[in-house]
């Protein structure tokens, strides 16, 4: 008797370097850019430079998913100001990928991310609809929901 077929296997790392980086903004382009209707011009932004890149590939090497942690001073802007908070955003993970707990495994790695650098929380906005999704990874929402890109989110934090 077979079982159900494998899923694809896939490693998740943080982004090393300019091609892992590109692959990244591929993937926020295809889900938040094509799918979500956010305007390019604000997708990408001066944190991107700063920021640590998680990325999830698959064996093949085709990239399945992303987020992003900022840190120190380019963090203080979304966390309220407390250094010892990140703040993970910019996850997004392929609608051929959903499904497969990618979205799960780029937010531990966003969080060893923030250990590794002596952080105690991480924040986030979730939009809405995936409130559940952060909930269950941990993370408790607090304050009024805000549009961000014309989609509505709340804000979100897990102490490590």
């Amino acid at each position: 008797m077979s079982g159900p077929s494998q899923p694809p296997s896939y490693r998740v790392r943080v982004a090393e370097d300019a091609a892992d980086r590109e692959m990244c903004f591929a993937v926020r382009k295809e889900v938040f850019v094509a799918e979500q209707q956010v305007p390019e011009d604000i997708e990408y932004d001066a944190y991107d430079a700063v920021a640590v890149h998680v990325l999830a590939v698959r064996e093949d090497g085709t990239p399945l998913g992303t987020g992003r942690l900022l840190h120190g001073e380019a963090a203080a802007a979304k966390t309220g100001g407390e250094a010892a908070v990140g703040s993970l955003g910019r996850l997004a993970v392929t609608r051929e990928a959903r499904g497969l707990g990618v979205g799960a495994a780029l937010v531990r790695a966003v969080e060893e991310a923030a250990r590794a650098r002596g952080l105690t929380a991480v924040d986030l906005h979730a939009q809405t609809h995936a409130l559940g999704f952060y909930e269950r990874l941990g993370y408790e929402a607090y304050g009024p929901e805000f549009p961000d890109a014309g989609i509505p989110h709340r804000a979100m934090r897990r102490a490590l």
